[in-house]
């Protein structure tokens, strides 16, 4: 076994053991085509292993496409068209549904519509595989099967009625027609013979008629599904329900089904490994992609699953014991589903800006006493700082760092601030004291007696003896003349100094 060999079957292996929790029991195992109802429209379809065979040496489509011929076909097509023109009403309906006739050619008629499937995908394969040696070029140009029939039908040996063709205005785009005529008249085919034309037309013609019956099941089953279940078929529309009660194996296993199990019903599982999974949606089944849930945004469109999905659950129910005939439970879920629709998308409220409170700090208690007084120092105005920041009028000032930068020293280092006679201020606590305080102070600070080291800061060399012209050695006190000094000063000259009331004498 090569390599290639082993990846692929690796690669199957690991996805046959992801499927295994996403379908109901029994589902894998059935052989009358309900375990691939997931064939259907809107990108739900399998991909079948009969591609990869190589039809283009068949020598008719009859050979390798029998359903159209088939006994089974012709049976179900007569009753379907042997009750299409009957109107019935859901009272008729007694006992289990599965017990009716019409009920299980409808689940006949839903296996059939797999098999067509099939089958179309046979009959696609095998026109490309022939009509390739006229125009290979076609194939990646118009990718739809049917599209891809009607147009090889409509063109055959001849490439040039591309234009102006009113019919294959009708399959195509205008775009598409003219990438087709263009690549038509470069393309490297060449004729067909006469009886390669007549097989792809048979081919053609089988495939339409194949897709036309397909249609007509739809509308049987569609129309049928109004008595069988009605409540259901108001929800998710009649052809949804039609098919998901086909592959659940009739309504009665449909109505015991969990609604988790329910939501996966018609998920596409990939029967190739090769092929891109990018555009396949994981878990989403025939719900997910019904009418109700395509109508919401992408972002919405899981969650709504999950909530018909619980609703056609228990629709379901009341349908299997015959109950709302006429669809009013049906209606009440459908309400509520739209109204939760609606709630999800509406706009969140408008934020209102509400303006900041007002703030509930109060004034705050001060503390007085010493620790007060200490941060007043620390974070009062020193005087230097006073002096800096004063400044004289009509004077030029002098730059401090000779930079040009506008920092001046203000008063500090003039003279004359102004003031006649300044506040004393005490450097120590820069408090006000008053003037007996202050002249305590100076009274305090007076030194009586002689000096000495201990008590001033004086030169060692001060003694009591002193030497005089007159008597030679005498006992002097060396701060007597200091002590008259000071006591002059602090009288005349002091800080605290007052006029002094001068009594005029009288005259002799």
């Amino acid at each position: 076994m090569s390599l290639a060999d082993e990846l692929l079957a690796d690669l199957e292996e690991a996805g046959d053991e992801g499927e295994d929790g996403l379908y109901p029991e029994g589902e894998e195992g059935e052989s009358d085509g309900e375990a691939t109802q997931g064939r259907t429209e809107g990108g739900l379809e399998d991909i079948p292993e009969e591609m990869e065979v190589d039809y283009s040496k068949a020598e008719s489509v009859a050979s390798i496409a029998k359903l159209r011929n088939s006994k089974q076909f012709s049976e179900i097509m007569d009753k379907i068209s042997g009750y299409i023109g009957k109107q019935r009403k859901n009272s008729e309906v007694s006992g289990p549904v599965e017990a009716d006739p019409e009920y299980r050619l409808i689940v006949a008629a839903n296996n059939l519509t797999v098999e067509i499937d099939n089958e179309l995908n046979i009959i696609h394969k095998f026109t490309r595989d022939k009509y390739s040696k006229r125009f290979p070029e076609l194939e990646s140009l118009v990718p739809d099967s049917l599209d891809y029939i009607r147009t090889v039908k409509e063109l055959g040996n001849n490439l040039e009625k591309c234009k102006n063709n009113e019919t294959l205005q009708q399959i195509l785009t205008n775009a598409t027609i003219m990438v087709v005529s263009v690549t038509a008249s470069t393309t490297q085919g060449t004729l067909l013979s006469e009886e390669e034309l007549k097989q792809l037309e048979e081919a053609c013609d089988m495939a339409l008629e194949l897709n036309q019956s397909k249609h007509g099941i739809y509308e049987y089953v569609e129309s049928r599904m109004s008595f069988i279940a009605p409540n259901l078929s108001i929800i998710v529309g009649a052809s949804t329900a039609a098919k998901i009660m086909g592959i659940a194996g009739g309504l009665t296993n449909l109505s015991k089904m969990p609604a988790c199990n329910l939501m996966l019903l018609g998920a596409q599982r990939r029967t190739l490994s090769g092929f891109s999974s990018t555009s396949l949606l994981p878990h989403t089944g025939f719900i997910y992609h019904c009418d109700v849930v395509q109508s919401l945004p992408p972002d919405l469109r899981r969650k709504a699953a999950r909530l018909v999905a619980a609703k056609c659950t228990l629709a379901s129910r009341v349908d299997s014991f015959h109950e709302s005939s006429d669809g009013k439970v049906g209606y009440d879920l459908k309400e509520e589903i739209e109204r939760k629709f609606d709630k999800w998308q509406e706009p969140p409220p408008v934020k209102q800006v509400k303006p900041l409170p007002a703030p509930l700090d109060g004034q705050r208690k001060k503390r007085g006493g010493r620790r007060y007084r200490k941060m007043k120092e620390r974070l009062g105005l020193t005087e230097i700082r006073k002096h800096a920041n004063r400044m004289s009028f009509a004077e030029i000032e002098d730059d401090a760092y000779q930079e040009d930068l506008g920092f001046s020293l203000g008063q500090l280092g003039k003279s004359g601030s102004g003031r006649v006679r300044q506040a004393q201020v005490n450097e120590a606590t820069k408090a006000r004291i008053s003037k007996s305080l202050q002249r305590t102070l100076q009274k305090q600070s007076m030194t009586y007696g002689g000096k000495s080291t201990v008590r001033d800061r004086s030169s060692g060399t001060s003694s009591s003896v002193a030497f005089t012209p007159l008597q030679g050695l005498e006992i002097v006190n060396p701060q007597a003349a200091e002590k008259k000094v000071a006591e002059a000063n602090q009288k005349y000259f002091s800080n605290m100094a007052e006029f002094l009331k001068v009594k005029k004498e009288a005259k002799m």
